[in-house]
């Protein structure tokens, strides 16, 4: 009896993974454009108030 509950046990992992990797695939493209738009949010609101542009001590370089 213990075997069959540990071979119930791994059938059931396994078609769980099995579920949750299709679930992957299919909204595959979902997933990488709100990781995309997140990226994006995140990039743009570093850049203004986290790390200055090099270019601003060149600034009075052209004058």
């Amino acid at each position: 009896m213990k075997v069959a509950r540990f071979v119930l046990k791994i059938v059931g992992w396994s078609l769980a993974l099995a579920a949750a990797i299709c679930c992957v695939v299919a909204y595959w493209d979902k997933i990488t454009s709100a990781v995309c738009g997140l990226k994006d949010k995140v990039a743009d609101k570093g850049a203004c108030c986290c790390h200055p542009s090099e270019f601003d001590d060149y600034a009075d370089w052209d004058e």
